[in-house]
């Protein structure tokens, strides 16, 4: 991990466990569940709210301003628009797509949850994803939520990463492996 990076997850893991605690204690972790994923999907959705919580030219005044009418027009739990706003101030929403992630991880682990992220060739049908969510379950010992990708470069099959581990079965690494085999030969 890079050093920029590995300060940006520090100053995340901070301000993440903060609210994890606060809102634990409050019995509203399932509202923060819902909170932390509205957020995730207007960050991901909107070039504006990237670039407002990235870009250096927004003065503390309009980043903190204008996360906080976010928080108020979503209606985010007065934790996290707490955070939010004081992640303004300090000049910190720069974090917040670790932010997001780190909650859901430690919501996730508190749910005895795990997610997977999958990258298929095609777009999973509901029945595949529920047979291979159960099958990954039955390996890890833990619900597996999963999160999709399609890359058609993948040829065919999968590549699926819990954890640490990771299973790639894909056509494209095996034409790789093949073709490196070919090339020891002579």
């Amino acid at each position: 991990m890079s050093e920029p990076a590995s300060i940006s997850a520090g100053i995340a893991g901070r301000y993440a466990t903060a609210v994890f605690e606060l809102a634990k204690e409050a019995k509203g972790l399932k509202t923060l569940e819902t909170d932390v994923a509205a957020l995730a999907a207007a960050l991901k959705d909107s070039a504006d709210l990237r670039a407002l919580v990235a870009s250096p030219i927004y003065s503390r005044e309009e980043q903190t301003g204008a996360i906080g009418a976010l928080a108020r027009k979503m209606g985010v739990s007065a934790t996290l628009a707490n955070t939010l706003a004081l992640m303004g101030q300090n000049r910190r929403l720069f974090v917040l797509p670790q932010l997001l992630s780190a909650l859901e991880a430690m919501i996730a682990e508190e749910k005895g949850e795990v997610t997977a992220e999958v990258t298929a060739a095609a777009a999973l049908t509901k029945a595949q994803s529920e047979k291979l969510a159960k099958s990954l379950s039955a390996s890890v010992g833990k619900t597996v939520k999963l999160k999709t990708a399609v890359d058609e470069s993948l040829i065919g099959g999968l590549i699926v990463k819990v954890g640490s581990k990771m299973i790639d079965t894909s056509i494209r690494s095996k034409l790789a492996s093949l073709q490196n085999s070919m090339k020891e030969v002579g």
